[in-house]
């Protein structure tokens, strides 16, 4: 059989059991968008989470107090939307951390560790302008393996 024509069948073959499926993830227990946005996406084994500042999922107001208080909400709304679609912090694989005061990073990171014991998450952290009254936003990606 020519060499070529093996080839593009094998190719074929290989990629008839690999059908991606975009799945929104949703969940009552964090707070719902305030945009156009899904608080998830899942395609295959990999979530990808958007941004959660500190809103209070009921009352959808920030909380009060400082960074430590508002990144305990912040993980505590990642963790409803990893739990919803099976997930845990276990399965974090990539963290974007914005805040809006670097002098924040020392407490915020004491927070941010309780939920990583082992193996933590690649991440980056930056200081940027955020929602109003927002200190902290994060956007976790997660994967199964």
């Amino acid at each position: 059989m020519n060499k070529k024509l093996v080839f593009v069948l094998a190719l074929f073959i290989s990629s008839c059991g690999q059908v991606e499926t975009k799945k929104v993830i949703s969940t009552d227990k964090a707070p719902a968008a305030i945009g156009p946005y899904s608080q998830a996406i899942q395609v295959n084994n990999t979530l990808y989470l958007a941004g959660q500042i500190a809103l209070d999922p009921t009352t959808r107001k920030i909380v009060s107090g400082g960074i430590k208080e508002q990144t305990i909400r912040v993980m505590e709304n990642l963790g409803a939307v990893l739990n919803e679609a099976g997930f845990n912090f276990d399965d974090v694989v990539q963290s974007q951390v914005f805040i809006t005061d670097m002098n924040d990073y020392k407490a915020m990171n004491e927070v941010y560790a309780e939920y990583f014991k082992n193996a933590p998450p690649a991440r980056a952290a930056v200081q940027t302008v955020l929602f109003p009254g927002a200190l902290i936003e994060i956007i976790m990606i997660a994967q199964k393996p």
